[in-house]
């Protein structure tokens, strides 16, 4: 049988010619690569892969025993040799001694988490990966290679009412179950005996939470996964219930252009209601099978039971937050009201929840508002610190919905026990974990459009922004251009983790977008684009501007004076005010940087339109700053004398600016002598002496955009290298 027609639920990829050029440690990461590249057989960052490998003490050389394990926080689709923890196995053995002698083991005893803090002594080789809870759940069985995987498939199983029953009748005695059980030192080594009295057994089915099986082949042990699966897939798949699936349609959706519009007009102000306490980034989900799921007439009643896969509600929380709204009766003002009722009741329910379940060392209430909004009619919304995590949070909903479905097909739908599911949400190693995390940058959860970022300074400042985390949103009228620039933040800081999102929502912690900023039209459309894109906006930098260099005689038409106020004066003014329509939305403090110039204050022959049209834009922030207060700080910053990798001064204006100065040049000489000349001219000029560039301005925009200057607005900072004909009067 070839395997397209062996698995048809699951991606077969294993290469045996491929893998055979590989070390042993190399095929465990091929193997874990595979595995995790199919959301089928796992989600992102969850399960475990491990084998036991022969590897030399570094000191004696004598062989000895490895266990190689994904380590604690990796991700199986984009792991490497680094993500995976090694331990000396014989020493991992010793500790049984030391768990067996507390007369107090067992599931959830103190000796239970103190073992985690051993694993450390068992090192191999000074490996500097933390090694995960689970890492007992591969020692312990008796087998080189062991997956431990979360198929939505499988957890269907796992949490259906008689999942012990389903499991006998799929697999006869090939697969074990056993009851829910925190993963940790007491389940490995109830996974021990499993193997030991079960020796014909080739995984176990854990109750409410996945699949472990294993091999003493590596091949065999990932086709053993795919078929586990799949056969699991195929027991659900004959008995489907099609367009009776959680109980059938009770709401259409809405068209496509509709929900887009829809989810637009909401997104910032649920962004504002649920970012009290922190900003949220949010992922927008709206494919067939979450909307069949969101607008199913059993769709309350599963939401309100939440989750079952431990891994799910750690990101999901204990249930979502639905919404009955009718999106063919009701108003989107209807639906502002179910949700602003919804968030109060979600935020008391779970308050309800954590102090019913707390014990006296469970770590402070987290944020009681909701990661995971459903509402018919338009599809799911998930929130996260940043946009990475609200597509895991999307991700893990999207599997949790297919668990449902596949439950409910089968047998009955049940989740965990509240209790169990606090002591998963609220255990002191996931706190620990948490902890451990390294400080969030200075501009995390922000969201910050650069209007002007194909290039220069609008460039520059975008990456500036980018490395200090905000989620930058490149805006230009050459949309290659900004997408350019988009692309190398990714390329950069990555794309994260997570693969939801639904159309422009998929996207990582940049976008690329096309906007004419003479045209409220073409803003209003970039701004939607954003908000689709991450639920909203924090801040906006506009260094988008012209300057039109004069004829030989130091004038330019009329259409080209309109053109330049058009961009440098009303274009700024466009921008600032659709945004500021989100601001008010959101309700959250928000910035808006605008570029001016030193040109502004000094009166010059040769620039009149540049320079009348900055001293407007001048004006313009302080009046902006009046309108918007106190929601909005508005500033400016005035640069001078950039010239090398500023998109202002194309050849035709550096010839214009040589000829005016009278600084001798040759028709035909590159563009780069006479950047560089003219770049030289202007730093003479200046008191500092030196060329200012694009990092220096994008500086002054970080600085205005930060909290560092968070009692400023109506100000301009000048960035010029010291021009005292610019020094205010």
């Amino acid at each position: 049988m070839s395997n397209s027609t062996r698995f048809r639920h699951v991606q077969y990829g294993w290469d045996a010619a491929y893998a055979a050029t590989l070390d042993p440690v190399e095929r465990l990461v091929y193997r874990s690569n595979l595995l995790g590249s199919d959301q089928r057989i796992t989600n992102t960052g969850g399960g475990n892969t491990s084998a036991k490998i022969t590897g030399r003490d570094p000191l004696t050389g004598e062989p000895v025993d490895v266990l190689w394990v994904k380590g604690s926080g990796g991700d199986l689709r984009t792991s490497t040799r680094a993500n995976f923890a090694s331990l000396d196995l014989g020493k991992l053995h010793t500790l049984r001694s030391i768990y067996l002698r507390d007369p107090a083991r067992g599931p959830k005893s103190a000796i239970e988490d103190a073992m985690v803090d051993l694993y450390p002594h068992c090192t191999f080789n000074l490996n500097p990966r933390a090694s995960s809870i689970d890492t007992p759940l591969h020692a312990f069985i008796p087998y080189r290679h062991v997956d431990h995987m979360h198929p939505n498939a499988v957890i269907a199983i796992a949490a259906a009412r008689h999942g012990e029953r389903l499991t006998h009748e799929i697999y006869g005695d090939e697969v074990i179950w056993t009851p829910w059980q925190r993963p940790g030192f007491d389940l490995g080594l109830t996974l021990e005996r499993i193997c030991r009295e079960h020796p014909q057994a080739k995984g176990v089915l854990l109750g409410g939470h996945g699949l472990i099986n294993w091999a003493d082949d590596d091949q065999e042990c990932y086709e053993r996964t795919l078929d586990l699966i799949e056969r699991a897939a195929r027991y659900i798949e004959a008995r489907d219930r099609g367009e009776a699936t959680f109980g059938g349609p009770k709401y259409a959706a809405l068209p496509f252009d509709q929900r887009r519009a829809t989810f637009a007009r909401i997104l910032p102000w649920l962004r504002g209601q649920i970012s009290q306490q922190r900003r949220f980034i949010a992922t927008i989900q709206d494919d067939d099978a979450t909307l069949r799921f969101v607008n199913s007439v059993d769709a309350p009643r599963l939401a309100e039971l939440g989750t079952s896969c431990p891994d799910h509600f750690l990101r999901t929380k204990i249930k979502p937050l639905y919404i009955d709204w009718n999106p063919h009766g009701e108003t989107i003002d209807d639906l502002k009201r179910k949700l602003a009722a919804g968030l109060e009741q979600y935020r008391a329910d779970y308050a309800r929840y954590y102090e019913t379940f707390r014990r006296p060392d469970s770590p402070p209430m987290r944020d009681p508002n909701p990661t995971v909004i459903l509402i018919p009619g338009l599809g799911m919304i998930a929130w996260g610190k940043d946009k990475s995590e609200s597509r895991v949070t999307a991700e893990f909903y999207t599997a949790a919905i297919e668990v449902m479905r596949g439950a409910e097909a089968i047998d009955e739908y049940t989740a965990l026990p509240l209790q169990e599911a606090f002591d998963i949400e609220y255990w002191q190693l996931e706190e620990a974990k948490l902890r451990r995390m390294p400080p969030e940058k200075e501009l995390a959860r922000q969201v910050i459009a650069v209007v002007g970022s194909g290039s220069g300074i609008g460039r520059e400042v975008a990456l500036r922004l980018a490395n200090e985390g905000a989620h930058v949103v490149c805006v230009d009228k050459d949309g290659e251009a900004a997408q350019a620039t988009a692309q190398m933040i990714i390329e950069r800081h990555g794309m994260g983790i997570g693969v939801a999102g639904s159309d422009i929502s998929a996207c990582g912690p940049a976008i690329g977008l096309t906007a004419d900023i003479t045209d409220r039209a073409s803003v209003q459309a970039m701004i939607q684009q954003l908000v689709l894109a991450y639920g909203g906006l924090d801040a906006v930098a506009v260094t988008a501007g012209i300057f039109v260099a004069p004829d030989g005689s130091g004038r330019i038409r009329d259409d080209q004076w309109g053109l330049t106020f058009a961009i440098n004066v009303t274009g700024h003014y466009i921008v600032a005010d659709e945004a500021a329509a989100i601001w008010r939305t959101q309700g959250l403090p928000a910035s808006l940087v605008l570029t001016t110039s030193v040109n502004a204050v000094v009166a010059k022959k040769g620039s009149l339109a540049y320079d009348a049209s900055k001293a407007a834009a001048n004006h313009l922030i302080r009046e902006l700053a009046i309108e918007l207060a106190p929601l909005v700080r508005v500033n400016g910053v005035a640069p001078a004398t950039v010239v090398q990798g500023s998109g202002m001064f194309p050849r035709e204006r550096v010839i214009a600016s040589l000829t005016k100065y009278g600084i001798p040049f040759a028709p035909d000489e590159p563009t780069e002598s006479l950047t560089a000349k003219l770049a030289q001219f202007y730093a003479d000029r200046s008191l500092l002496k030196r060329p200012v560039t694009p990092a220096d301005q994008a500086e002054a925009f970080f600085l205005l955009l930060t909290q560092r200057l968070g009692q400023t607005t109506g100000q301009i900072i000048t960035v010029d290298g010291g021009l005292h004909e610019a020094f205010l009067r």
